[in-house]
């Protein structure tokens, strides 16, 4: 077997890069295609000759021996056995037919451009006569997962909500099986001969299409910001129905004006009167859901916390339900009347005579 510039039959310098080579290929291909070019043996010929070419130069490991050792890339492999294996390839092609047969050994131009690694299986497309190749070594592709982020409000996070995503995907293309390939097939007495195969026209040879789907999500009461859910199958297309990826998304609760969120506990900050902190009061607080009448102990300081059990986050799997607390921020009054101040100055003449600790006494002692 003469040795063949495999560069030179594609057209390429040999410092192209890979996308370069394989950018050349597919003008070839395309070029000389038996389709294009019917009942045309030197196109047929030529079309098998860069087959050839880019099935050892398109491939990173097999385009190194072929650089470094040229006729001989294989590594030792005499030119009888290169000549022997030569002729098996031209013989499983269809002989001078140029097609390639389902049975048996055929052409490493389809397990090298394919992805497989020796002879095959076809399974049958729904247009285009062979769509993809299912190789024997090959296992069935998982779908893509996908993620997203969901906010929703405090009280959704409470009570549950819905939304509607609209989700960007990449899907396996229908028209080749992901493959990225189209093959067109001919009947030969029993047979059923490959003639050709080119670039699938859907997705451009990617073997993924981009998509946009719809969902409906229902999001349970409960749900902690930062919590995942996952929603299976709702991911990327994978070869099969049940090897779909999954969705995961991450719900994001937004900030309330009033209450703050800790793990699954709601916190408000609750400003009374000095005055209700020293004699005890019923005052109005918030919650979620409206409001409610809430008993201040008398003698209550700045700091102090009043609990409302399992009034915060409901209870949800293995984490129990969260409280609402409300912590006691003190104030006193800035806008006094005459009389308003008579009165403060006679209660602090009276503490003074009953001779009431200082408050301060403590700092004054370090």
């Amino acid at each position: 077997m003469e040795f063949r510039d495999y560069y030179k039959t594609l057209g390429v310098e040999r410092s192209a890069s890979g996308a370069e080579i394989k950018a050349a290929f597919r003008k070839l291909a395309r070029k000389h295609h038996p389709d294009v070019n019917p009942n045309n043996k030197d196109a047929e010929k030529k079309f098998k000759e860069i087959n050839e070419a880019y099935q050892v130069i398109g491939d990173a490991e097999k385009r190194k021996k072929y650089d470094e050792l040229g006729a001989d890339w294989e590594h030792g492999v005499s030119q009888d056995e290169m000549r022997r294996r030569y002729a098996r390839q031209q013989q499983a092609a269809g002989g001078g037919a140029g097609g390639f047969e389902t049975g048996g050994d055929f052409s490493d131009f389809f397990s090298q451009y394919f992805g497989g690694s020796g002879g095959g299986r076809f399974h049958r497309g729904a247009a285009r006569g062979f769509s993809g190749f299912d190789f024997g070594n090959e296992q069935p592709a998982r779908g893509p997962d996908l993620r997203a982020e969901v906010a929703i409000t405090l009280g959704e996070a409470i009570h549950g909500a819905k939304r509607r995503l609209d989700l960007s995907a990449e899907d396996r293309c229908a028209t080749c099986g992901g493959s990225g390939m189209v093959a067109h097939e001919e009947k030969q007495g029993k047979a059923r001969v490959i003639r050709s195969a080119e670039e699938c026209p859907t997705c451009g040879g990617e073997g993924m299409i981009p998509a946009r789907r719809t969902l409906e999500v229902s999001i349970s009461a409960g749900a902690a910001d930062g919590s995942q859910l996952r929603l299976k199958g709702q991911g990327g297309h994978g070869s099969r129905k049940d090897l779909n990826g999954d969705l995961f998304m991450t719900i994001r609760i937004e900030p309330h004006p009033v209450f703050t969120l800790s793990e699954r506990d709601l916190r408000c900050q609750l400003p009374v009167w000095d005055y209700e902190a020293a004699l005890g009061a019923e005052v109005t607080a918030p919650t979620i859901d409206g409001k409610i009448a809430l008993k201040i102990p008398a003698g209550s300081q700045t700091g102090r916390v009043m609990r409302l059990r399992g009034r915060g986050l409901p209870a949800r799997g293995k984490d129990s339900a969260g409280d609402l607390l409300f912590e006691l921020k003190v104030l006193a009054p800035t806008d006094l009347t005459d009389d308003e101040r008579a009165l403060m100055e006679k209660l602090a003449e009276s503490r003074r005579e009953r001779g009431v600790t200082d408050p301060r006494a403590e700092l004054m002692r370090s």
